[in-house]
């Protein structure tokens, strides 16, 4: 097949799907860690538990649970490790971003949670692919 007629075939090519999910899987990984689990981690790791406290559960503890989102289910997801169970916390996170602490806002201002929800979706639903440890575990 030519690589114009592959490039227009809406078939399955696994090889390419796979590269498209890690290459999903690490964008939307390591961004959300270093533009804002890291940061989140360090705030936490300082003892300054000041953050928002969208669904009532308290400010640390609200914290606690986003640093555990979006820095180490991040990292999972990135890796491939535990990657649809990684993208549960994840999916809940941006979903209360997007809904609560978002939900009066105009969609330029709450794009980006609503971008990264549909980014996890997609692996939640996809799973890894073939290039993660995920599959390189489940051969063994």
């Amino acid at each position: 097949m030519s690589v114009i007629k592959k490039f227009f075939d809406p078939g399955h090519d696994g090889a390419a799907r796979d590269l498209g999910l890690l290459l999903l899987r690490l964008s939307l990984g390591f961004s959300l860690v270093y533009a804002h689990g890291y940061g989140k981690l360090m705030r936490l790791v300082d003892g300054n538990l000041k953050f928002a406290d969208p669904i009532g559960l308290g400010p640390g503890f609200s914290l606690g649970l986003t640093v555990f989102a979006e820095f180490f289910c991040a990292i999972l997801v990135a890796i491939g490790l535990l990657t649809r169970v990684a993208t549960v916390p994840l999916l809940i996170m941006f979903t209360v971003a997007f809904f609560v602490v978002h939900g009066d806002d105009p969609f330029g201002d709450k794009e980006k949670p609503f971008l990264f929800l549909a980014g996890y979706l997609v692996i939640l639903f996809t799973g890894p692919g073939r290039m993660s440890l995920d599959q390189k575990f489940r051969r063994r």
